[in-house]
């Protein structure tokens, strides 16, 4: 159906450098004569209404439960009801726009709307505001009161020029969306699964030959460590702090403010993989957490939100990469195979150690003392380990291609979403006639089309993590 679209037969300037040209009959009017702001009233059992950056609005309870701040005083909170558009003031840049799908309250930050006038859908100004962000235009145009935070107050926004269709196009628009977007998650849903999958076997088989070895007949001995259990007979077992350094190279507050590194913080690290490209950056420009030096053979832990498990392994020379204050940089000792020192660390039973140790409810820590304390098994002898290393090669490399291609087709898919939502309400492509045919369509969850809120808390934590620390 998509590859029978086709542009409106006759369109106008906007005059408008991030919407350009737009359907001729399509009014332009300025947010402030569509958007109405409310201030509602909090009632008693109101909980807390969140606006995530995947667009989704919802109880913060419906979400997740941890990793968020707790306001000790809710001063200036406001009322929040089904199917009002609602904007996070902070985070509109990075998409933090969306439909409530629950009454309660929100922060002062928010700006919540009811439309003007009846001629207004707010779904379909949700998609377009969530467009006008990822154009970067909130990013360059409004000041920042932090690093990458630019603040949008309703004045301001109320002077945006936003395109309005008629209301039954709006319709239209956000149903071939909703439909669009069935249709997408149902791919993704099982490209998912299929990786979840393929990345379960990897990591038994990864788990397997770290903690037991090679050869399924050696004899097992008691470790002393109840959560380690049995272990290969002859391996030593002893705490991290023995095995590795940590934290031994620390960026310099004297260094050369020209000097150009690579950024890691824990929104760009997922368990054993970059989840995205780390930020380029200059000593000048770089935020005080930026201080952990790091080299190929390193293993990185995050030590603050720990239950997202960023924990990384440095596998290829990197001489400019520098890691945030969020991470403890792991050195291990001549004597240790590193790639497979960083195997065992990222374990799913050392892992679940680091969580189980952290303290904390909103930014759950584990601390440099208490990591160095928790204890980890290794084969004795160098040759071993790299035996095991070489092993593990061979037996994961099919299940990389795949995982690799999986996630290739993902983003792909996103890709294409993401590019077909900008054209339709943007006015590109002309969806009436696809639309009036298609089943009207409950909202797609963001998390059936792939995404998922450990970005939110990723940055959230990257933030943050200087204060948890």
């Amino acid at each position: 159906m998509i590859d029978k679209l086709r542009p409106y037969s006759e369109t106008r300037p906007s005059g408008l450098p991030w919407l350009g040209e737009i359907p001729a009959y399509w009014d332009l009017r300025r947010a402030k004569r569509i958007l109405k702001p409310t201030e509602l009233p909090v009632r008693p059992d109101d909980d807390i209404v969140t606006c995530f950056r995947d667009g989704q609005v919802t109880l913060r309870k419906n979400r997740r439960s941890n990793g968020f701040m707790i306001a000790l005083l809710e001063q200036g909170y406001q009322g929040v009801r089904v199917g009002q558009l609602v904007v996070h003031s902070m985070d509109a840049f990075a998409g933090a726009v969306g439909i409530s799908d629950s009454d309660g309250k929100c922060t002062p930050e928010y700006i919540v709307c009811d439309p003007r006038d009846p001629e207004t859908l707010l779904t379909y100004y949700a998609w377009l505001l969530r467009y006008v962000a990822r154009t970067q235009y909130i990013l360059a145009a409004y000041p920042a009161v932090r690093e990458r935070a630019p603040r949008l107050r309703y004045p301001d926004l109320g002077e945006l020029k936003l395109p309005a269709p008629p209301l039954d196009e709006q319709r239209l628009i956000v149903r071939f969306l909703n439909w669009q977007g069935g249709e997408t998650a149902k791919l993704v849903r099982a490209k998912k699964k299929f990786i979840a999958l393929l990345n379960e076997q990897k990591q038994a088989i990864i788990d397997r030959a770290v903690t037991r070895g090679l050869d399924p007949r050696a004899k097992l001995e008691p470790s002393g460590i109840p959560w380690l259990g049995d272990v290969p007979e002859g391996w030593d077992v002893k705490p991290l702090k023995h095995w590795a350094g940590i934290n031994r190279r620390a960026l310099s507050q004297n260094t050369d403010p020209g000097y150009g590194f690579d950024y890691l913080d824990i929104s760009t690290v997922g368990t054993g993989y970059l989840s995205s490209t780390p930020q380029r950056m200059r000593f000048e420009a770089s935020p005080s957490r930026a201080r952990r030096i790091v080299r190929q053979g390193d293993t990185l832990i995050s030590t603050v939100r720990t239950y997202l498990k960023a924990i990384y392994h440095v596998d290829r020379p990197w001489p400019d990469l520098i890691a945030s204050t969020g991470f403890a940089v792991l050195t291990p000792g001549p004597a240790i195979d590193a790639r497979f020192f960083g195997f065992v660390l990222q374990s799913k039973t050392f892992v679940d150690q680091v969580v189980a140790n952290s303290i904390g409810v909103a930014y759950p820590a584990i601390s440099e003392t208490r990591l160095g304390s928790l204890h980890i098994c290794l084969p004795p002898s160098r040759h071993e380990q790299e035996e095991i290393i070489s092993h593990l090669r061979t037996a994961t490399m099919d299940f990389d291609r795949s995982i690799e291609m999986s996630q290739r087709e993902i983003a792909l898919i996103q890709e294409i979403r993401t590019r077909l939502i900008s054209d339709v309400v943007t006015g590109k492509l002309d969806v009436r006639a696809a639309a009036a045919n298609l089943p009207e369509v409950v909202e797609i969850e963001p998390n059936d089309l792939g995404e998922s809120d450990e970005l939110d808390e990723a940055i959230e934590a990257a933030e943050n993590e200087e204060v948890a620390a």
